[in-house]
């Protein structure tokens, strides 16, 4: 297969030093989809790729950035952006002060070698000056006229110069004479009659002068503090030669171009360039996707600055964006969950910045989340970003499962209603493996309680039959649920296999029901492939594979980023594998399956230190919402032991603020049948009243009775402490 060579850009042409919007913008219009096309024929010396296709062509694809509404096209608005209310102008002000109180201290620190520096270079200085008089005074540019008389035998052009040379070095030389005596005589007057302070005046700017004639043109004494940053200049040219060289057209072949959509302009957060591509066709964008590698070479970019974008309106059209520098370097920043404030899982959580600068908002209802990477690429903390923003949802029920066993989920006690760490017993979690299994199988039973609920409801209440944010307040049965696997692939591979296999089942089985019933299921691993044999492997991989969004970092290979991302989206060109590498892409990854564009992320972050301040705020607005339970609330870690003061606080509606015994004894033997099947209401009652909750008079629905309030039930189990 032979291809066409490429022409090499003008050298000149490659690199534009300056940061200005002008020179940006100028020459940004790279091709007239409106005027007629070039020549397709040109000399082999000035070969250029745009190629006459139609008398008439047709522009395909959309601007790529709309004017805004009542302005001419490039007209820029009559008041300055900063002048633009009150909060910009401060914005403003706040911003030149800071950069000046930068550049201020950044001189104030390099002054002493400043001044070392000008000292130096003035002496040299004089010498200079001297130098430049005595050419100035000897009119020493005009050797060269006189020598070229010479030469050309012209003796009155000769003599004609030499009179003139003559008579200028006799007013030069008075005129410097005039100048020694008035230094000579002027300065020492000067001296004893100035002031201190205008002696030093003249001494600084007698120094800086003579430093500034004596210091290299090349070598500036004073740095500057900050400097305009250089990229790449995208142009036609440049575009056409990087498709064609990456095989995606062939400039001599018809119906075989690449055409523009757009005219190619700078993004609206100028930190780029960018322009509607228009394949020839049969080309596709999976095509583009698949080259991108290639498309970065042709740019003579990196390929953390190319992005290509689908475009629904043919699937042979994409958006190309350049990027000035590399964004993915670019941290996002703390996670905007630090101010405490409560959340509502019904929103989308802030999960960080995509490769544009935009905010990444991630959904989590009905959905399960898939956290793959190597180790100490970001993946506890990406997948704890989620917990953290469902803990802040003081109506969710938050359960912990750290296969790792590490301190970066301890934390989550605070509010975890189950929390289960590692896999091997220990003093604070006894046996994680039987706590687990009783943990999924509570949520299993919830799952199928819920569904029983719900197919309860009346139409009116419930018309879609399915959970909604005003039931999940309403009733307490219709809570959200959040299931957090850290290193999952652990609990697969324990040393009983009949374990393993109960495990992949309930697994399995609230992976593939528990979304519907409102169960968020957010899973990570660095191990996603290859888990144990038989049924236990087959549960594995439909439980890995049944997640619908994915969040692949960095990883080892493209056999691990397959198995993270799933076989259509490394079908589709997305590996994770070919993520940078560094401390600067700590926390970028692949975002997969969130909504029709695939983005790259920069997660927010938020430390041990930050999970800590967020968590406490999040057990803070549980208390106030009267929403603790488990082992927040107190309840002992086995399950096996039931805990009657979390179980009765669990059967308060919201709104209820006490409840009869007879009605607590109804409500837990259905929703605890293991426990309370054969509970009576004078037993609970002395249970209760055993854990220093009285019985009182309550009054529900027109009817007094002996029963509980539930701020004693509350006070009883803060009385319990915080474990």
């Amino acid at each position: 297969m032979t291809t066409n060579p490429v022409p090499n850009p003008n050298p000149d042409d490659r690199f534009d030093w300056q940061a200005a919007e002008a020179d940006l913008t100028s020459g940004a219009d790279v091709v007239d989809l409106d005027g007629a096309r070039a020549r397709r024929q040109r000399a082999a010396t000035d070969t250029h790729f745009e190629t006459l296709l139609d008398e008439e062509p047709t522009p395909g694809g959309n601007p790529v950035d709309l004017p805004r509404p009542g302005k001419g096209e490039g007209q820029a608005p009559m008041v300055p952006t900063w002048l633009q209310g009150w909060a910009n102008v401060k914005a403003s002000l706040r911003y030149a002060a800071k950069v000046t109180g930068y550049r201020v201290g950044f001189h104030a620190i390099r002054s002493p070698w400043y001044a070392a520096q000008a000292l130096f270079w003035s002496v040299i200085g004089v010498f200079r000056l001297i130098g430049r008089q005595a050419r100035w005074w000897w009119v020493a540019e005009q050797y060269t006229l006189r020598q070229k008389a010479a030469e050309d035998n012209d003796p009155a052009t000769w003599l004609k110069l030499h009179r003139e040379t003559k008579s200028t070095r006799s007013w030069r030389g008075f005129v410097l004479l005039c100048e020694a005596v008035a230094l000579v005589c002027g300065v020492p007057i000067a001296y004893a009659m100035a002031p201190w302070w205008a002696t030093a005046l003249a001494v600084v700017l007698a120094v800086a002068g003579l430093a500034h004639i004596g210091r290299p043109a090349d070598r500036p004494i004073i740095t500057p503090a900050t400097v305009a940053g250089r990229f790449r200049r995208i142009n036609s040219d440049i575009v056409l030669r990087a498709y064609y060289a990456a095989g995606l057209g062939n400039p001599d072949r018809p119906n075989q171009t690449v055409e523009f959509g757009s005219q190619m302009s700078r993004d609206a957060t100028d930190s780029g360039s960018q322009v509607v591509i228009d394949l020839p066709y049969g080309k596709t964008f999976n095509d583009a996707i698949k080259a991108k590698g290639a498309i970065a070479s042709g740019l003579d970019v990196s390929i953390n600055q190319v992005f290509i974008t689908r475009d629904t309106t043919s699937h042979r059209r994409h958006l190309l964006f350049v990027a000035d520098r590399d964004p993915l370097a670019v941290p996002a920043g703390r996670t905007p969950m630090l101010d405490g404030k409560p959340r509502d899982i019904w929103s989308p959580a802030p999960f960080g910045l995509d490769e544009r600068g935009r905010k990444v908002g991630l959904l989590l209802m009905w959905i399960s989340v898939l956290v793959g990477a190597q180790p100490r690429k970001g993946k506890t903390f990406s997948a704890r970003l989620l917990a953290l923003y469902a803990a802040l949802d003081p109506y969710v029920r938050l359960i912990v499962v750290d296969g790792k066993m590490s301190a970066d989920w301890d934390k989550f006690r605070l509010v975890a209603h189950r929390y289960v760490c590692g896999v091997v017993p220990n003093s604070r979690d006894n046996d994680p493996i039987t706590h687990l299994l009783e943990t999924l199988r509570e949520v299993k039973r919830h799952i199928e309680e819920v569904n029983d609920f719900l197919s309860k409801l009346p139409v009116t209440e419930c018309p879609e039959g399915k959970i909604t944010r005003e039931l999940s307040r309403r009733y307490a049965q219709l809570r959200v649920w959040v299931l957090v696997m850290e290193e999952f692939q652990n609990y697969f591979e324990t040393d009983d296999q009949d374990v393993n296999k109960e495990i992949a089942a309930l697994l399995s089985f609230i992976m593939a029901v528990g979304p519907s019933a409102g169960v968020i299921i957010i899973s990570s691993s660095q191990k996603p492939s290859g888990v144990g044999a038989g049924d236990v492997s087959r549960l594995f991989n439909r439980y890995r594979d049944n997640h619908a969004v994915r969040f692949a970092l960095k990883c080892g290979n493209d056999v691990v980023s397959r198995a993270v991302l799933g076989g259509d989206a490394y079908a589709e060109g997305y590996d994770a594998s070919a993520l940078p590498t560094g401390k600067p892409y700590l926390g970028v990854g692949i975002l997969y399956g969130h909504s029709d564009d695939t983005a790259i992320v920069r997660t927010y972050l938020a430390d041990h230190e930050d999970a800590e301040k967020i968590l406490t705020a999040a057990r803070k607005h549980r208390i106030a919402a009267g929403t603790l339970s488990g082992l927040a609330a107190g309840e002992q870690i086995e399950r096996e032991v039931r805990d009657a003061l979390a179980d009765v606080r669990a059967v308060f509606n919201p709104g209820e603020r006490g409840l009869h015994w007879q009605h607590i004894a109804a409500r837990l033997a259905e929703r605890f049948p293991e426990h309370y099947a054969d509970i009576t209401p004078d037993a609970i009652s002395a249970q209760l009243r055993a854990l220093r909750v009285p019985s009182v008079n309550v009054k529900v629905a027109g009817e007094t009775l002996k029963g509980a309030r539930l701020d004693a039930i509350d006070t009883a189990i803060r009385g319990r402490g915080t474990p």
